[in-house]
């Protein structure tokens, strides 16, 4: 995965504080998240969220709303156009989301900014409410009466103090969120803990009663509402990408078909512990494993020859590129080392270092590097493939 930042102007003229998090693999679709009242764009649920997102081929920006982070601004009366407005540089930058995902108050934010936002095909929500004016009962009664008389006050919640003005609290107040739900006219997707003790389950139910199908429900369990487990949130971006994938834009692949083959064939030696005599059509090669877990060292080990066949489709996908695009690339070379990471999900990790000679200006660079995202072997690690295992007649 790759993230860069993403800053961009808000609603208020602000420069809003973003991260965009792209898949390694061409992007499957883009997507926003906005993330809950008291959190930002840096909070566990947005960045987990987001990545394994990405892993699924999902581009995600996540941003600080204003009032939070790396974002200027002094409330959170602006959420909606501030979604409507990373939106619209996202289509300027050529990622045009096709997806909004909203965690707590920011799912009430995606609701009602979706209708506003003709790219956007579907919406999914976490732990969100059905009551916009949910977020006051948080707050001490003594505090919102001194922001009604004075205008303005600071207010604690969740060890973090926020600035609000009087108008925000009542925009809150006169908000009616399910009448955006009526009008999503897009596929909805909620996720709520049915124990969930800051937003309750009965907030799910009301809005899943008052949207319009195509609608889902998932019960995330024992998760707590800002999905501290890392479990929990890595299983909402699971089900929000599977659920999400019928209506994201078709992938469109515009390489050659490098799968074909008639198999590869692999025999004991006897030679040993592990040594095997490999076949693949007419030629003839050893694998086997280091001496350090009893081999021989007698040839490439099982994940060194996945990493050779990654190596080896990523070059082939480059060359195959520059010769139709006509571009100067003399030669290209590619080194792949594979890693286990326990704490990381997905524990593999495949590294990529690539050089290319040739009179390559930077755009024909990052466009080749782009490719090299996308080669059938990349795509086959990267998305997941089916195996079927029999045993012979």
């Amino acid at each position: 995965m790759a993230q860069q930042m993403f800053d961009f102007e808000g609603a208020s003229g602000r420069r809003l504080s973003g991260r965009l998090e792209s898949p390694q693999a061409t992007p499957r679709g883009w997507a926003i998240f906005a993330h809950c009242f008291t959190c930002g764009k840096d909070s566990l649920a947005a960045v987990r969220i987001s990545r394994a997102l990405a892993r699924a081929g999902i581009g995600v920006l996540r941003f600080d709303f204003a009032g939070l982070g790396g974002s200027g601004g002094e409330t959170f009366a602006a959420d909606i156009d501030d979604l409507i407005a990373a939106a619209d540089a996202m289509t300027a930058a050529g990622k045009s989301p096709s997806l909004l995902i909203g965690h707590s108050l920011g799912g009430a934010a995606a609701l009602a900014a979706a209708s506003e936002l003709a790219s956007i095909e579907a919406v999914a929500t976490i732990g969100a409410p059905a009551d916009i004016g949910h977020v006051l009962s948080h707050f001490d009664p003594g505090e919102l009466a001194r922001i009604d008389a004075e205008g303005v006050g600071e207010i604690e919640l969740a060890g973090r103090h926020f600035l609000l003005r009087r108008s925000f609290i009542d925009d809150i107040r006169q908000q009616d969120l399910l009448s955006y739900v009526r009008d999503l006219k897009r596929p909805l997707l909620v996720l709520h803990a049915p124990s969930d003790p800051i937003v309750g389950i009965d907030n799910a139910s009301e809005i899943f009663q008052h949207a319009k199908h195509p609608k889902s429900f998932v019960s995330l369990d024992t998760a707590d509402h800002l999905l501290t487990n890392r479990t929990d949130a890595e299983y909402a971006a699971a089900v929000i990408a599977a659920w999400a994938s019928r209506y994201l834009p078709p992938l469109e692949e515009d390489l050659p078909d490098l799968s074909r083959g008639d198999g590869v064939t692999a025999l004991e030696t006897g030679n040993g512990k592990f040594q095997l005599a490999m076949q693949a059509g007419p030629h003839h090669f050893l694998a086997d494993e280091p001496v350090s877990v009893g081999g021989l060292a007698s040839g490439l080990s099982p994940y060194e020859l996945v990493s050779a066949g990654l190596a080896a489709c990523t070059v082939m996908t480059m060359r195959m590129y520059a010769e139709r695009k006509g571009l100067p690339l003399d030669r290209a070379g590619i080194t792949v080392r594979y890693s286990k990471r326990p704490e990381d999900s997905p524990a593999d990790f495949f590294e990529r270092i690539i050089t290319l000679e040739g009179p390559l200006d930077a755009a024909q660079r990052d466009k080749l590097m782009s490719i090299a995202d996308r080669c059938p072997v990349d795509l086959t690690l990267v998305r997941g493939s089916e195996i079927s295992t029999r045993l012979a007649e």
